[in-house]
């Protein structure tokens, strides 16, 4: 897939992320906001998978279940939610490790927990040009 239509991919999860957070507000379980997410991608026709389970290779081993991507949207872009309010540098550093290992081009850290949504996404790019 190209980065333009990945691109186009990581806009439309974007703009319901924040029409989401405007309608719900901050505050809320991460699982609420993930299921709503789900639900609004699969009704824009989008391939949504959620809690999806990655396996790492280590020393040519296949060791499964290692960590669980909350969703991955068309098979190429992993997005991790948050619903606190301050998302350190760790939170950053596991999406762009969690994309990187699952194969994924783009990864997304939303952070639910901000009043306004400006400051709460980040977008991770693997090899892609912005």
């Amino acid at each position: 897939m190209d980065s333009k239509a990945i691109n186009e991919i990581t806009e439309a999860i974007i703009g319901r992320v924040i029409f989401i957070h405007q309608k719900l507000g901050p505050g809320l379980l991460e699982s609420v906001y993930q299921r709503v997410l789900v639900f609004e991608l699969i009704e824009m026709g989008y391939r949504v998978e959620s809690e999806v389970s990655i396996s790492v290779r280590w020393k040519n081993k296949e060791i499964g279940d290692a960590f669980r991507a909350d969703l991955i949207v068309n098979d190429v872009v992993l997005v991790e939610l948050k619903s606190t309010e301050i998302a350190s540098q760790v939170h950053w550093k596991q999406t762009k490790t969690d994309a990187v290992l699952a194969g994924k081009p783009v990864g997304l850290l939303i952070k639910f927990g901000k009043e306004t949504l400006i400051e709460g996404v980040s977008r991770i790019a693997n090899g892609i040009k912005d």
